[in-house]
């Protein structure tokens, strides 16, 4: 018997399993002789089952299932070594390169407990983490920092991040304030036709901004706040459909 297929029976036959154990399976799987599907993907096939896989995370969260969240959180997992162990065989990274820079931003982000650098509460910690991230990656303007974050952002997290870093003093902006914003807007709608849809896009979408703009005011969840709202939304039918059936 080679090795490799010592290597395999040993993984194979084992009771309960590590991390070592789990990054030797992916190993195996996307190796030479491993599975055909595993062996053909890359960072780019791989994106849409991140992207998934996170959202069940949260679904598990919402639902406060314990074991469903620890399955989806082993399926994240799965992802980042997966992309670890491609890079990796390309010689761009390795997993434990990953897991050191990790270890060291958490040991530099925060200073109140691995430094001499205080913080009375969460949020001090989160202006601490904001100007270190800066000065980390060498942001010199307000402008820099806004275009850090992520296009590929669902749209109503994206704005969220951006109006929050572009706001220095919350305070500046009045609950009044953002609802006579949206109030110019409606007038706009009411003396303006919307039969151009290019100028209809961009009237929807001054008043997305400013439903975000009051979400962080009120510091609200907008993503989480849609969420429910159509879970509401589609319950309504649940009973409308209930009725019909009664009938």
């Amino acid at each position: 018997m080679s090795e490799k297929e010592t290597i395999r029976e040993t993984i194979k036959n084992k009771e309960t399993y590590d991390f070592d154990d789990f990054k030797k399976i992916m190993e195996i799987l996307t190796g030479e002789n491993g599975c055909p599907w595993d062996k053909i993907q890359t960072h780019e096939t791989l994106k849409q089952y991140l992207i998934e896989e996170c959202y069940e995370v949260l679904e598990a969260i919402n639902k406060k299932d314990a074991e469903n969240l620890q399955e989806e959180l082993g399926d994240v997992l799965l992802q980042i070594v997966f992309h670890s162990v491609l890079a990796e065989k390309d010689g761009k990274f390795s997993l434990s390169g990953v897991i050191d820079s990790v270890a060291k931003k958490m040991i530099y982000r925060h200073p109140h407990i691995f430094s001499d650098t205080s913080a009375e509460s969460p949020d001090d910690v989160l202006n601490n983490w904001e100007e270190l991230k800066k000065k980390e990656k060498g942001y010199k303007t307000q402008t820099e920092t806004l275009k850090s974050i992520p296009k590929s952002l669902p749209a109503l997290i994206r704005a969220q991040k951006v109006l929050k870093k572009a706001e220095v003093d919350n305070n500046d902006s009045s609950l009044s304030q953002i609802l006579n914003e949206l109030k110019d807007i409606f007038d706009n709608i009411n003396t303006n036709s919307l039969g151009d849809n290019e100028y209809s896009q961009c009237i929807i979408g001054d008043i997305l901004i400013k439903t975000v703009k009051i979400s962080n005011f009120l510091k609200i969840n907008s993503e989480f706040a849609l969420t429910n709202a159509i879970e509401k939304f589609i319950n309504k039918f649940e009973h409308i459909d209930g009725d019909t059936l009664q009938k």
